[in-house]
């Protein structure tokens, strides 16, 4: 295939991508629009933001009457669902097409992605990006005026950022947008702040663009995107945190629901998964907002302090909670409107989407249990340490797939992260796709086992997850010897196929997007 050809093949399959993922969720919002008013978290994220549409900000009515300024919930939500109910009205349906719009971004983005990890194939990127834009799960939740699937969705469009700074070191901008798109994700979800330096540490990972300037010592070359990755997340927050310091007597960075959270999740009588709050005794006469969560937030670490064995004896539960089952799109659904969605549409729905991510858990696991390929020139025969990686390997691999196939799923999860760091080195020169599908799936499951877990916190890290899973398709190509390595030849470098302007010598073509 001709340079131009391939580009605008690509240009096609990222627009064929986009399209089918915002038409399949347009369709669920057509169908639901009318049928299925918020429930559950969504009733106070409607309220929320009908009220920042009045001019009201973020303050809550209560039935005596009384007004005060809150901040449980994280703004983002809300606050953008607002901004939209000021121009268009205040109908749910506004939020479902919110929703729609980056669920579709969300494909695209992972497309975008897949295309860099397999850049001789259009069929794996196609793939990847198909799996999430028909994905059951994420389309089907398209109507809930919930957080899970838009924070997947920003997080899948920061990933996308940083294979596109990857390609552009050394310069710096590239690094902020990671950071604003971060930001974002962490008004919506505050723990998608943990992904900054992360997603900034994968840009920075891999093989750098040929020809780049080097103008600064390799510390700094390194440290300065991360900080700057970081910098730029916490000032898209700073506005919310002043905010808090001045209306909520506490200077939370986004939300004061921590406290209430660990709380749950150190509950001795915890399933691992939501309850309803136990209000400590030395909790019971406060009653400011900030404060009663500073409260339940002392009283958490101090049973973790006095009790760690059994909170530590929770975290499978939690884990089970968040990894075994989502089924979040069918239990909104359900809970919005019985009549419309029935306990056995639901169970259908739940059924289609578990077998759909079940297969996508062991595609990944294939992928996982790959041996990294050899350079050419490398020994045939395996060394001891190489057989003891293959025999842990392969017992990770059945684990996985014995979970993937029972009904504790979360060990598989477990083990596919195992699995990748059975990867050393070559993990580090993987593309983005990769590290970013394990990094919110690393992120997503330490989160739940401290905090408490709910299937539908998975979901954020079901998209990236998914374009990872159709990696399995990909072929999979050694890395050549350094210079001077053994077994190294020398080579003619190839010339580019198409080399879009400005890209810094990295391989791109969004430019044309």
């Amino acid at each position: 295939m001709s340079g131009g050809a391939s580009v605008v093949a690509r240009r096609r399959d990222a627009g064929t991508i986009f399209a089918l993922a915002l038409a399949a969720r347009l369709a669920v919002v057509l169908w639901a629009a009318e049928r299925f008013p918020p429930t559950a978290d969504g009733t106070y994220y409607q309220r929320i933001a009908e009220r920042i549409a009045a001019g009201l900000g973020y303050t809550w009515l209560w039935p005596d009457g009384v007004v005060t300024y809150a901040a449980h919930y994280p703004v983002g939500y809300p606050g953008a669902v607002g901004a939209l109910y000021a121009l268009l009205g205040t109908h749910p349906a506004v939020a479902m097409l919110l929703n729609a719009v980056l669920g579709a971004l969300a494909a695209l983005a992972v497309h975008r992605l897949a295309a860099r990890a397999a850049p001789r194939s259009r069929a794996v990127p196609a793939l990847s990006g198909g799996l999430v834009a028909l994905h059951p799960g994420l389309v089907a939740y398209t109507p809930a005026l919930m957080t899970e699937g838009v924070t997947g969705s920003l997080v899948a469009c920061a990933a996308w950022a940083s294979a596109r700074a990857r390609e552009r070191r050394p310069a710096l901008a590239p690094f902020a947008v990671i950071g604003l798109l971060l930001g974002a994700a962490t008004l919506v979800r505050p723990q998608a702040l943990l992904l900054a330096p992360l997603f900034a540490g994968l840009a920075l990972s891999g093989s750098p663009p040929a020809g780049g300037p080097r103008l600064l010592s390799p510390f700094v070359a390194r440290a300065a995107p991360v900080l700057l990755t970081v910098i730029a997340a916490l000032l898209v927050c700073a506005p919310w945190t002043a905010r808090n310091c001045l209306r909520m007597n506490q200077c939370a960075l986004v939300s004061v629901n921590g406290g209430w959270n660990l709380l749950i999740g150190a509950d001795p009588a915890s399933t691992g998964a939501w309850a309803p709050v136990q209000v400590p005794e030395a909790c019971r006469e406060v009653f400011d907002e900030a404060g009663k969560d500073a409260c339940f937030g002392r009283e958490a670490r101090r049973y973790i302090a006095e009790h760690p064995g059994e909170w530590l004896g929770l975290v499978p539960r939690k884990l089970a909670a968040t990894l075994d089952y989502c089924g979040a799109a069918g239990w909104y659904l359900h809970a919005s409107n019985p009549s419309a969605f029935s306990e056995a549409h639901k169970v259908a729905l739940g059924a289609v989407e578990t077998v759909f991510e079940r297969v996508v858990l062991l595609a990944a696991l294939v992928w996982a249990a790959r041996r990294p390929a050899q350079a050419p020139g490398a020994a045939c025969r395996p060394s001891l340490a190489q057989r003891a990686l293959d025999i842990a390997r392969l017992a990770l691999f059945a684990l996985g797939v014995v979970a993937a196939l029972h009904i504790h799923a979360w060990a598989g999860y477990i083990a596919l992260l195992g699995l990748a760091l059975l990867k050393g080195r070559a993990l580090l020169r993987a593309p983005v796709l990769v590290g970013a599908a394990l990094a919110v799936l690393a992120a997503t499951a330490a989160t739940h086992a401290v905090f408490f877990g709910a299937g539908r916190y998975a979901l954020v890290a079901f998209p990236l997850l998914s374009g990872l899973a159709a990696l399995a398709a990909a072929r999979q190509e050694a890395d050549r010897p350094a210079a001077g390595a053994p077994g190294a030849t020398t080579h003619m470098p190839a010339a580019p196929l198409a080399q879009p302007r400005g890209s810094g010598g990295g391989s791109s073509d969004d430019e044309l997007l």
